[in-house]
């Protein structure tokens, strides 16, 4: 007996989807140096004009001491003025040609006085010494344009910290361009 009709139906994760679209990148910070009263950050920054939306993906806090620290979580917030656009970013399909380029952008910044203005800073996470903490959030974590998404890092010790944030996340315009009321302008 032989049934033709059947359809065949195939689940695999938003991620991998995504990365099949060519709209799934990663990438990290430099490693970046913190201390007590001296902190340090990094964020994937979505540009006011990007037309896109930022789905964040993962995320993860290396730290190479022997102390621990903090990892606040930002959204939405102002961070320092002049920070580094990181370069070690790639989409996670490499197999296009040319590959695809992210208009969101990995920022960072060390040795930072003061705390993120704004935003909002909904947890925290404790980053043991010599470890990396890992976070996958699935995409939950949605931004417009000119939105952000900011791991920013606070010592009480006062040796130095090297430590080094990473990102996997995704960009789709579809919202956008469908709903240019829920972008931020």
């Amino acid at each position: 007996m032989c049934n033709n009709n059947l359809k065949k139906a195939v689940n695999i994760p938003n991620p991998l989807f995504q990365s099949l679209k060519g709209e799934y990148f990663v990438g990290q910070t430099e490693i970046i140096r913190l201390r007590k009263g001296k902190n340090a950050w990094g964020g994937l920054i979505n540009p006011v004009k990007s037309d896109v939306h930022l789905y964040v993906n993962a995320f993860t806090v290396t730290n190479f001491s022997d102390q621990p620290f903090i990892a606040e979580i930002w959204f939405n917030s102002s961070t320092s003025r002049n920070p580094m656009i990181s370069n070690h970013v790639t989409p996670a399909n490499t197999s296009f040609f040319p590959l695809p380029q992210p208009k969101v952008k990995i920022a960072f910044a060390e040795l930072v006085e003061g705390f993120p203005k704004k935003g909002i800073n909904p947890f925290k996470r404790i980053v043991p010494p010599n470890s990396t903490l890992a976070s996958d959030e699935d995409g939950k974590f949605i931004f417009s344009p000119g939105g952000s998404f900011v791991v920013f890092l606070v010592s009480p010790s006062k040796k130095n910290i090297n430590a080094q944030v990473a990102f996997g996340w995704f960009e789709n315009n579809n919202n956008c361009q469908k709903h240019r009321n829920n972008c931020i302008k």
